[in-house]
């Protein structure tokens, strides 16, 4: 393991384009943000060289003093270009600065390290449920419960590393009464809404892209980050190694957030004879590539737009397209699929989250195989016509003419 680097020799990391970077706090702004300077260089070594000569042309401001009695807000900026920054992906350095920026400095900034209660966390939890919002649309002054539970999640890691330092004694963070943790309601498509799905991408030049999602039950991003050699159309493999996500207005290409997000997939031989014709019409090493911007894939925003128009245009109850992956899970789990091989097919780090996730589908399930067995031990005939003999009609839906595929 490498040396850890001490405070205030900056931090070196290497960069998404193979270049390394130094960065080193030079101070401190009227607001308490931190004020840096970067280097960059081709090789750890000389990325080391480089920072520690920019270290001697700068006088810092005051050198910030890690002490028990510190503004919270120092503290605070301290531990994320120390010890969060640099580990953290571009989308996320965005949402914490915006916490930190919005909620944590307004609320806590002022007060000592040392003095912060929880009757404050609780005071800023309950201000961001209540007055918080910057857009009061609709008289909703507050923030999401998602939100809030997050802001708080990063106020208590804080805090917690300051214990870790022996700033603290104890993470004051701990106890407040907090938004519950309500998961968005889960929606599937059924058998019959999916083919019209279908129909219509056809129509708009979209049906390879939701073909292959019904297929695979991939991520948004992941199946947006897909490039032609990922795909073995011999084989059948699908190689997910890479995710495609929106910073700002920049697209950008980064490793998955976990290891079990990186595996590689079969394709059915109906979807590979589909993409193997469907690439002969793609002039881009991108499967789905923006039809505006050169070199670059469709923008996974316009990609959700874009079914919502499909589930218009047909018919269907509107859906996230996270919900295409739930669609994908359960019918997975309907045809036998068990547990674990869904759970590394959907890239999930324990088969735990997938039990978890379709506890409701695996109850269905248990009910299967009740009746089964009831069959075959006990000869008992079958009462409930739905479990023994699932309906597969086809659908008689004719597409809306004639849509063409938007700019991305």
């Amino acid at each position: 393991m490498g040396r850890k680097r001490k405070n205030g020799e900056g931090t070196v990391r290497l960069r998404k384009d193979g270049r390394w970077e130094g960065r080193i706090v030079i101070g401190y702004d009227e607001n308490g943000l931190p004020k840096t300077k970067n280097v960059l260089a081709k090789t750890k070594g000389e990325c080391i060289e480089k920072l520690k000569a920019l270290k001697n042309t700068i006088t810092p401001d005051t050198p910030i003093k890690l002490k028990a009695d510190m503004p919270f807000g120092e503290w605070l900026d301290y531990w994320y270009e120390t010890y969060c920054k640099p580990n953290a992906r571009p989308a996320t350095q965005r949402t914490y600065e915006g916490y930190i920026r919005l909620y944590l400095h307004p609320r806590l900034g002022s007060i000592p390290l040392n003095k912060v209660t929880i009757n404050d966390i609780q005071q800023m939890c309950t201000w961001m449920m209540t007055e918080a919002r910057l857009d009061q649309k609709n008289g909703d002054s507050g923030l999401s419960d998602s939100q809030v539970r997050n802001c708080y999640s990063l106020c208590d890691r804080v805090l917690e590393k300051a214990v870790t330092e022996k700033l603290i004694v104890r993470n004051p963070a701990k106890g407040c009464k907090l938004p519950p943790d309500r998961p968005k309601e889960m929606k599937v498509l059924s058998r019959e809404d999916m083919q019209k799905v279908l129909i219509q991408a056809k129509e708009e030049n979209y049906y390879e892209l939701f073909l292959l999602e019904f297929a695979t039950g991939l991520r948004l991003g992941e199946l947006m980050a897909l490039q032609w050699d990922d795909v073995d159309l011999v084989t059948g493999e699908l190689r997910i190694n890479k995710q495609v996500n929106l910073v700002g207005s920049k697209l950008v290409i980064s490793e998955p957030k976990t290891k079990a997000a990186v595996r590689t997939l079969i394709l059915p031989p109906s979807v590979r004879k589909v993409l193997a014709e469907y690439k002969t019409r793609v002039n881009s090493r991108w499967l789905f590539p923006s039809p505006k911007k050169d070199d670059l894939p469709i923008i996974p925003s316009a990609v959700s737009r874009r079914l919502h128009t499909l589930l218009e245009h047909a018919g269907c109850e509107q859906v996230r397209f996270h919900d295409l992956r739930h669609t994908f899970a359960t019918n997975a789990l309907a045809h036998g699929m068990d547990i674990k091989t869904l759970s590394t097919i959907l890239g999930h780090v324990s088969s735990a989250t997938t039990l978890n996730t379709y506890s409701h589908v695996t109850d269905e399930m248990r009910q299967r195989a009740a009746v089964k067995i009831d069959q075959g031990i006990a000869k008992a005939e079958v009462q409930d016509t739905a479990i023994a003999q699932p309906e597969r009609t086809m659908t008689t839906f004719q597409a809306r003419k004639r849509w063409s595929r938007e700019a991305s």
